[in-house]
């Protein structure tokens, strides 16, 4: 499996221009060691949009689902830091799901992501799962492409977290998430417009309106890069 691991926590969210420099200094030097020294979290990975807007996208690569409810990291999210709390409430529109892995194939971390936030229709879940697995089958062996990965949100019975409190907001959730990774931006503006396009995912089994964006890989990281 080219993801490092069964379960994913992936998140979206915007920043406004004067807070971003310093939500990517707190994000790359407190935050990403921080969730990288818990157990079970096995690799972090920050990309920013590509259209000149202010999303970032965030994909933690966990062991087992099982970490998401794990004493260390809930202790850790109704704990924050100074200055963590000082940056919670300045994610704008976050969507945080709590993923299994349903399918990964080939790389993640290429220069480019595009994320499609998307659902099944009522009773294509399956359906939609067989005709995902036949893209992820072949697109890591297109020109410019090297990865593509499905995942499906699952949360874990949770109480509001303290995190959660600052942001101020509750948190969105997407139900299925396809992260499709490569090197070349045209190679995959192109897939997203036609293999991944709203019609193809539609006759695959998907629920109409999901939403996708393309991100740059802005920072990598493993537990041992923290050492």
């Amino acid at each position: 499996m080219a993801l490092w691991g069964n379960a994913v926590l992936a998140m979206w969210w915007e920043v406004s221009a004067e807070d971003r420099a310093e939500l990517e200094h707190w994000h790359a030097h407190e935050h990403f060691p921080e969730r990288l020294g818990l157990p079970g979290f096995r690799r972090a990975s920050r990309w920013t949009a590509v259209d000149d807007g202010d999303g970032f996208f965030v994909m933690y690569e966990l062991e087992d689902h099982a970490v998401l409810a794990s004493a260390p990291y809930v202790a850790r999210l109704n704990a924050p830091s100074p200055w963590s709390t000082r940056m919670m409430p300045r994610h704008r529109g976050m969507v945080r799901s709590q993923c299994k892995v349903l399918l990964s194939h080939g790389a993640v971390t290429a220069r480019h992501a595009l994320t499609i936030r998307l659902s099944p229709r009522d009773a294509q879940a399956d359906a939609l799962q067989r005709g995902l697995g036949e893209l992820a089958s072949r697109v890591p062996q297109q020109p410019g492409l090297v990865g593509l990965h499905v995942l499906r949100h699952e949360a874990p019975a949770l109480a509001t977290t303290t995190e959660q409190k600052i942001r101020g907001h509750a948190d969105g959730a997407a139900d299925w998430v396809v992260v499709a990774c490569g090197y070349d931006l045209a190679a995959l503006r192109a897939l997203e417009a036609a293999e991944l396009g709203e019609s193809a995912l539609q006759a695959l089994g998907a629920a109409p309106g999901a939403q996708r964006r393309i991100y740059g890989l802005a920072y990598s990281a493993a537990p041992a890069d923290m050492r």
